[in-house]
């Protein structure tokens, strides 16, 4: 039998070559995930909140409590687990560099804030795989899945964890198709099987459920697992140590885990083939509209040439609406931005000046380090107000022109080639972090300079995915320096101290405000222009076809439909060897002895 490492490779190399035929655009970004280095196989755990994913991760590394298990829940935060010496590091919002971490559990369930926390220790199974612990997705809080979804970009396997109290929830599976369309191989942990006898029973509902909304999962294994035990196998005495560790099967997990990681290269061509899979169902989708216009159907004309004309008729006549109508959103939400803005700072101003007046000793000489973290919290509370602010801006002007599968499908178009075209463009002047505009596997993305974003969070329109790198801000060090040069006891100067200080703060934040909602209208503005622009430019494509089909004899349509039929015939059989391909590569995720679920 062929080495499915082979087989991989071969099915990423044609399939990446014919999409760089139709279109290069899409090919370009397929080949650049195909040239993603792999140097650690990175293994995300999903599931909804509450499920047991950060006790699974303890119990997995052998730590109780390293991966902090709370109520409070992070709502922009993920725990990367990384081999090394014990150490943490968070990313603030909108910082290039990180800062050492001395409480992980206020930092991990957003007592403090961070957009992602990069925790290293030595355990074992470390050296195999990392492990990215998510914030829990589903109906709880939207910020939640779309942190995780930026997580799963990260993968190269997904351990999708739900708990034995209920099956899976729709949001849940919703989820779940949503991360497979970007991986390919997902393992399944079923938790808490200590705390409900009836586990096997919900391991069957759920394979049912699988069956129903996503049955490329119907036949996965699910690893019955306890974190519980798991922990008190780490406390016991030896006499129980080995029984309760048994009990716990988390063994079991960690070898698939480990197996896994043995075959990271291989999951690696399997999750491109994954997404070269969607470029292929378009290209299908784009000659079957061929197919038609070759058969020369005069309704299919009319159709096609009455949706064109009140298209065209909306763009001259409503275009200027939509450019009015999208300046005054973003105008609009701006200046109620800044006015939080500055109601924001007033309270902080007040709070403060109230510690100078009262305060002595070592209240007044902490007061730097407490600004500083409190701004630190304006800035994170008005990133998150301008997600929710953009969304808004983006629902109200776009559902004007588009309905939501229009913007699904005419976004999906426009991403790559708008991204590669701005791409090659330097980008504008500006602060340290200055911004291009792109459009998303999604959406629309504010990209810093042409990396990376660092602390950034997504959040959903509809269909429209707007990722948006965090506003960061602190006390700077000529804050401190201040501080020490006029106060030291001096009550009035550190009134004077807090104003400037403050009054830097609301200048930069405002500044920084502006030059986001000018990023944002223009990001929809060319979402908008490009996406009626290419729309048009499709429907003229296809009138002409079938137009050309018309003006053909009998012969002359039936050899059109003829070649355009062998086309699509093409894709199609491409797409029955990708996805036997796919099938195969469903070996590389182990499953467990089916007597371990009966």
């Amino acid at each position: 039998m062929t080495d499915l490492s082979v087989v991989l490779d071969t099915a990423v190399r044609d399939t990446v070559a014919y999409v760089r035929k139709q279109d290069p655009d899409a090919g370009a970004e397929l080949a650049e995930l195909r040239r993603r280095q792999l140097t650690r196989p990175s293994i995300v755990v999903v599931g909804e909140t509450k499920r047991g994913k950060s006790s699974l991760i303890n119990a997995l590394l052998g730590v109780p409590g390293l991966s902090p298990v709370d109520a409070a829940v992070a709502t922009a935060t993920y725990l990367q687990f990384v081999p090394g010496e014990s150490a943490a590091r968070a990313w603030l919002p909108g910082a290039a560099d990180p800062i050492l971490v001395d409480d992980l559990a206020a930092w991990a369930t957003g007592e403090r804030k961070a957009r992602r926390i990069e925790v290293s220790y030595p355990a074992p199974l470390l050296r195999y795989v990392s492990l990215l612990d998510t914030p829990g997705v589903g109906g709880l809080d939207p910020a939640h899945t779309a942190v995780a979804l930026d997580a799963v970009d990260k993968a190269t396997a997904l351990l999708f964890v739900a708990d034995a109290s209920a099956p899976l929830s729709r949001p849940e599976l919703t989820f779940l198709a949503t991360a497979s369309e970007r991986v390919d191989a997902v393992l399944f942990a079923l938790t808490k099987i200590d705390a409900f006898g009836g586990w096997r029973q919900i391991a069957e509902d759920n394979r049912a459920l699988l069956q129903a909304h996503a049955p490329r999962f119907a036949d996965a294994g699910w690893y019955p697992v306890s974190a519980t035990l798991a922990e008190l196998a780490v406390h016991a005495g030896p006499d129980e140590q080995g029984e309760l560790a048994d009990a716990s099967r988390i063994a079991d997990l960690q070898h698939a885990l480990v197996a896994m990681a043995g075959r990271g290269h291989q999951l690696q061509l399997a999750n491109v083939l994954r997404a070269a899979r969607g470029e292929m169902t378009r290209l299908e989708s784009a000659a079957t509209g061929r197919v038609r216009a070759a058969e020369a159907d005069p309704a299919a004309t009319a159709k096609a040439r009455a949706e064109r004309a009140a298209l065209a008729a909306r763009k001259r006549t409503e275009s200027r609406q939509w450019t009015l109508l999208l300046s005054t959103e973003t105008q609009r939400a701006r200046v109620a931005t800044v006015g939080h803005l500055r109601t924001r700072v007033a309270a902080v101003q007040q709070s403060f000046s109230e510690r100078i007046d009262t305060g002595r000793g070592d209240t007044l000489s902490g007061l730097p380090d407490a600004l500083d973290t409190e701004l630190q919290a304006m800035s994170v509370e008005l990133s998150r107000e301008l997600e929710s602010t953009f969304a808004q801006v983006a629902d109200a002007v776009l559902a004007q022109v588009f309905d939501a599968a229009e913007r699904a499908a005419m976004l999906a178009r426009l991403n790559a080639t708008l991204r590669h075209t701005l791409a090659a463009t330097p980008p504008r002047d500006g602060s340290g972090e200055n911004m291009l505009i792109a459009l998303s596997a999604g959406g629309v993305a504010f990209m810093a300079g042409r990396g990376a974003i660092l602390g950034m969070s997504v959040f959903a329109v509809g269909g429209l995915l707007i990722p948006v790198a965090g506003l960061g801000l602190g006390l700077a060090a000529g804050g401190y320096v201040l501080w020490r040069r006029r106060v030291q006891t001096d009550r009035q100067q550190a009134r004077v101290w807090l104003r400037d200080v403050l009054g830097e703060a609301r200048a930069a934040l405002a500044d920084e405000i502006t030059n986001r909602f000018t990023d944002l209208q223009y990001a929809l503005s060319v979402a908008v222009d490009d996406a009626i622009e290419r729309r048009l430019r499709d429907l003229d494509a296809h009138i002409a076809e079938i137009d050309a089909a018309a003006a053909q004899d009998a012969t002359g349509r039936a050899q059109r439909r003829a070649a355009a039929q062998q086309e699509l015939d093409g894709v199609r059989a491409r797409l029955r060897s990708l996805d036997a391909v796919l099938s195969r590569a469903r070996s590389l995720t182990p499953v467990p002895e089916q007597e371990e679920l009966r």
